[in-house]
């Protein structure tokens, strides 16, 4: 059960000391760091990553499904890697050693123009193709806004991540302050069910989360967000998408597509996208992207200003 791993990090936190560098805290010891990437299986199947579920990983079964109907409708093997980054993902895609990736926006921002992977579809949830960062507190807490966590114990996701970094830093930077110096320590959880459930047994003093996952525990299982309260929303930013390695041909690329297009339609499809509440795939478009794009500017302008 995940709330049995964030207990771990209990000793590791509460040692924290006033300096202001970043600490990696790996929540993950349950999810496997596979072979080097030298050793992966060949071209015989299609390999397929999830960085990024829009779901808590608790749906993790029916992502299984779903890589499974894609691999029944291809007529082709489903070869699974994990990676704990979203940085090692987007590598193994611009390698073509990764065929197929649900990847976060931000990686996909950032990794396309270096290693020039292709969305394939987008997931729409709710109606919309587009989500939102949730910043959350604990709801015994008196915060309530970003202004109050200054010297606290902040937790980001991945540093790849737009909802569960990039949107807070870039909130940060509009009030001119910097995560390294505003905060008394932060730490990476690596999911964003780890940073909900982090801020829910005060562990951190504040999180920055997909508000897709927010909204899922907070329907299904209310339990894991009942310690929270969330006091900002940012604006909508394209969904998390999946995309396919420029090593694919495009014949498969546009099998691939048509496949997850078309799920909705057929029963078992439907059964599984219903499970992870995605109500279908659509054909995406880049500038989706564009205000994710935006921040980026911000930061790396941010980044080049705090050179010496």
């Amino acid at each position: 059960m995940i709330s049995g791993i964030i207990f771990t990090t209990l000793i590791i936190i509460s040692g924290c000391g006033r300096d202001s560098d970043a600490v990696v805290v790996d929540f993950n010891k349950t999810i496997a760091v596979e072979r080097p990437a030298s050793e992966l299986p060949q071209k015989a199947s299609l390999n397929v990553a999830v960085a990024a579920m829009i779901s808590p990983k608790e749906t993790s079964v029916y992502y299984k499904q779903l890589l499974d109907h894609i691999g029944n409708q291809l007529g082709r093997e489903i070869r699974l890697v994990q990676r704990k980054t979203y940085g090692e993902i987007n590598e193994l895609l611009g390698k073509g050693q990764i065929d197929l990736a649900f990847i976060c926006s931000g990686p996909y921002v950032v990794g396309k123009e270096k290693h020039d992977f292709e969305l394939l579809a987008t997931p729409q949830v709710g109606g919309s193709h587009f989500y939102q960062s949730y910043l959350i507190v604990n709801s015994a807490s008196q915060f309530q806004r970003i202004e109050d966590l200054k010297g606290r114990v902040f937790a980001f996701t991945d540093p790849d991540s737009n909802t569960g970094r990039l949107v807070p830093t870039y909130w940060l930077s509009q009030i001119g302050e910097r995560p390294e110096s505003f905060f008394r320590k932060t730490i990476y959880t690596y999911s964003h069910d780890n940073s909900i459930l982090a801020v829910n047994r005060a562990l951190v003093d504040g999180a920055a989360v997909d508000g897709l996952i927010w909204e899922y525990y907070h329907s299904k299982n209310p339990v894991f967000t009942s310690g929270t309260r969330v006091i900002r929303k940012s604006e909508p930013y394209g969904i998390p998408p999946i995309v396919a390695s420029r090593s694919l041909t495009p014949e498969l690329k546009k099998r691939l597509r048509q496949i997850l297009l078309a799920m909705h339609r057929d029963p078992g499809g439907q059964k599984i996208l219903q499970e992870l509440m995605i109500e279908r795939f659509l054909e995406p478009h880049d500038e989706w992207y564009d205000s994710i794009r935006k921040m980026k500017l911000v930061e790396n302008k941010t980044l080049g200003s705090a050179k010496p």
